[in-house]
């Protein structure tokens, strides 16, 4: 394979994982709007040590519940 085949390669490789990465984001970002609308919550009363809280709690329910199938 020549050089310049490997580089277009690569240019599309790095813009797939920007692709990813974005809708990664765009995921996580949804999730989190809707954890906190389903719960009633206040996008500005939210602390850094509420969200982790949070996420702890959903998190050990998600895998509570996996466990429990």
């Amino acid at each position: 394979m020549s050089q310049s085949n490997l580089e277009k390669q690569e240019a599309k490789l790095k813009q797939l994982n920007q692709k990813i990465k974005a809708e990664k984001n765009k995921i996580e970002q949804n999730l989190g709007k809707q954890i906190i609308r389903s719960a009633n919550l206040e996008y500005g009363t939210l602390t850094t040590p509420q969200i982790k809280m949070i996420a702890k709690k959903v998190a050990a329910f998600l895998n509570q519940a996996q466990n429990n199938r």
